[in-house]
């Protein structure tokens, strides 16, 4: 039967709250450390991919960004693209020093806004085993050409007021994550909406809305760039009719990475967490990792750090 833990680890200040799904066997397992997209918590269908996983031999870390979620983090719905990657950092660390699992065979799998998070963790860690990368964000202009001119100048108006009255040490002012065409939010294709909120349950501590400075730091952000400079293997899982991360300049950037296996596929953003395409998608980054970080003993793999 499979064990799935409420674990905490410290990135900066603060906590990172996770669930640690654990195979049955007492060997090492790899372990793939997930987490979500743009203002997305692991309930919002992360734990369909960790069972998935899972039932073929695989640890899985599943973890919240700080501001978000059961994480901790003040103020909330804070979107920080540095800190981010600081709690990628610590999660790949905290799940090296568990003893459960093979410290040398940790897999990153990011999804949307994570899918580039893993691209840059994966540049600076040469240490990581694979990455899966699904309907991945890539390039930051690209993403906010494909906004409606209209929907660009209102979060823009907004992101600004939140910044100057940061400065004040006012509460954030915030951005809805999907919104209606037009609207003022993040995302604003016809299936922005009905799909991000179709992935959220009922229970869950999910708000839809951001802190409206993060516009401010998107366009800067291009994490395609670092595709070059990951030595491991890396899935390229991208969704043709992506309105969120379009799929031309994704596949530009993930034909130079020098390991990259990429597979298409007819949906759209959110189409592949649900029904048939996650299926499909799942079942390709299934036999990735068979291919690449497959079960059992790696060669010379050593004893990894113990936790009390």
């Amino acid at each position: 039967m499979t064990d799935r833990l409420n674990v905490t680890f410290p990135s900066g200040p603060d906590e990172c709250h996770a669930w640690l799904y654990l195979p049955e066997g007492g060997s090492r397992r790899p372990v793939i450390v997930m987490a979500h997209g743009l203002g997305g918590i692991r309930e919002m269908r992360l734990d369909a991919y960790a069972e998935r996983f899972t039932a073929a031999g695989y640890a899985c870390l599943v973890f919240d960004y700080r501001h978000f979620g059961a994480s901790g983090g003040q103020p909330r719905q804070l979107l920080s693209i540095r800190r981010q990657l600081q709690d990628w950092q610590a999660a790949v660390a905290f799940a090296r020093s568990r003893q459960e699992v093979a410290p040398r065979r940790v897999v990153l799998w990011g999804t949307s806004f994570g899918g580039g998070h893993v691209l840059a963790t994966a540049a600076q860690d040469p240490a990581v085993a694979a990455v899966i990368a699904q309907g991945l964000f890539t390039d930051g202009v690209a993403s906010a050409l494909a906004m409606r001119p209209d929907t660009s100048v209102k979060v823009m108006a907004r992101a600004v007021r939140d910044v100057v009255g940061a400065r004040l040490g006012r509460p954030p002012v915030m951005v809805a994550t999907a919104g209606p065409p037009g609207s003022a939010a993040l995302m604003t294709a016809a299936d922005a909406e009905p799909g991000y909120l179709a992935l959220v349950p009922n229970d869950a501590p999910f708000s839809n809305q951001v802190a409206a400075r993060f516009a401010l730091d998107i366009l800067r952000y291009r994490p395609g760039r670092r595709t070059a400079k990951i030595a491991c293997p890396v899935l390229f899982c991208v969704c043709e009719h992506d309105s969120v991360a379009p799929a031309r300049p994704t596949l530009r950037h993930a034909r130079r990475a020098p390991r990259g296996e990429i597979r298409l596929y007819p949906d759209g953003h959110f189409d592949i967490y649900l029904g048939e395409p996650f299926e499909r998608v799942v079942t390709d980054q299934l036999a990735f990792l068979a291919r690449h970080v497959p079960i059992g003993s790696a060669p010379g793999e050593a004893p990894g750090p113990t936790t009390p």
